[in-house]
């Protein structure tokens, strides 16, 4: 029995599943079961930005394995207190206290019940074509996904991304907290603004609600900034963050300022802010300062898109892109160039019907840029 065909009997059929086998990856670089290689950008959904069995991380993995795998938090941990404070040290000025998870969407869950406790409220107001997870909570502050699982949690309400006059009418006294993309990822690759990020702090500090900044994608350099919030100093009461603090090892977090207070015993979780996942968020973290990844992702997509943009064709609306982050819009559905560019040796992620996201590793060669370029130019000039 192949590798596809056990999986297909033995997975629950929940992901489009693409046609390929996926066993080895290095830097930017995916090989599937027949040895062919593959340019990668999607990198596990924005988490492989440190690129694949990055060798820093793997080496901490090893040897934290040796040592001690998990810690509850009940106890103190060598490196799990290093972690937390690596990243009250880069995250923006201000988020002082940290509870350690295992996803994006565990992160969004603690976030939700933190502004809950701190403010005595119950309501949040997100973004339409916001994405925050899958959870019966996360999913309830995510725009699409909703219809087949209500009743979700009630008090959320959406308003359009850019639009404050929409959110002035929503944000009240019973508002908890507004939960924001800075780019908004699963919804297009949506790049908010700085006048719009600073009426939304502002009008949070007039009505009393927290300003909860979600950076599961963003965050880790994948802007151009070491978070998205950098760009415009951004300053939040909660921030989340996952994907890439790990370099592929599942990790999560929460930041928080001083208005979330008198936490003790109001949360928890089992695996979070474990010593091996620990270990791997503190290599992962070095790997990106010691190699400014940041700064390799501002220049690499300035050089993407200066490769993409004189050459697009007709079929292209709109080219958004911040640092490696870069979303596509067509007058047709994605998918179709998606199956072609991943023919030609490249894959890359939908954000909706009509758009072509890329995520590659931030690692990504100057030579794999000018390729995927290529690819993309060549695939959507074809009718």
């Amino acid at each position: 029995m192949s590798l596809r065909e056990t999986e297909h009997i033995y997975a629950l059929d929940l992901f489009p599943r693409r046609n390929v086998s996926i066993v080895r990856g290095e830097g930017a670089t995916l090989w599937d079961d027949t040895g062919r290689a593959y340019i990668d950008c999607v990198a596990g959904f924005g988490v492989a930005s440190i690129g694949h069995a990055n060798r820093e991380v793997a080496e901490a993995i090893a040897a934290q394995a040796r040592t001690l795998i998990t810690c509850p938090s009940i106890f103190y941990n060598d490196v799990r207190a290093r972690l937390m404070e690596k990243l009250v040290a880069i995250t923006p000025t201000g988020l002082d206290r940290v509870f350690l998870c295992n996803s994006g969407t565990e992160s969004t869950e603690a976030a939700l019940k933190f502004a809950r406790h701190a403010t005595g409220r119950t309501n949040f107001v997100c973004s339409m074509r916001g994405f925050h997870g899958r959870t019966l909570g996360a999913l309830s502050a995510t725009f699409k996904h909703r219809e087949r699982f209500e009743p979700l949690v009630p008090g959320f309400s959406f308003v359009p991304l850019e639009n404050i006059e929409k959110l002035r009418e929503q944000v009240n006294d019973q508002t908890a907290g507004v939960l924001i993309e800075l780019v908004q990822g699963e919804g297009g690759v949506r790049i908010a603004s700085r006048e719009y990020l600073d009426a939304v702090g502002a009008l949070c500090h007039e009505r009393g609600a927290l300003l909860i900044v979600d950076e599961v994608q963003t965050g880790f350099c994948r802007t151009g900034k070491m978070f998205a919030c950098d760009h415009h100093g951004v300053r939040p009461d909660i921030l989340c963050v996952a994907k890439a603090i790990g370099g592929g090892v599942p990790l999560g977090a929460v930041l928080c300022g001083d208005k979330v207070q008198h936490t003790h015993g109001i949360h928890g979780s089992t695996f979070g802010g474990n010593p091996l996942a620990a270990a791997a968020g503190l290599a992962a973290i070095e790997f990106m300062e010691r190699h400014d990844l940041a700064g390799q992702a501002t220049r690499k997509g300035a050089r993407l898109r200066a490769a993409l943009e004189p050459r697009l064709p007709g079929v292209v609306r709109e080219l958004r892109q911040i640092g490696l982050m870069i979303g596509i819009e067509l007058k047709r559905k994605a998918q179709p160039y998606l199956a072609a560019l991943m023919d030609r040796g490249v894959f890359a992620l939908p954000a909706g019907p009509t758009v072509i996201r890329l995520l590659p590793p931030l690692v990504i060669t100057d030579e794999q840029l000018d390729t995927v370029a290529n690819a993309l130019i060549e695939v959507l000039t074809v009718d």
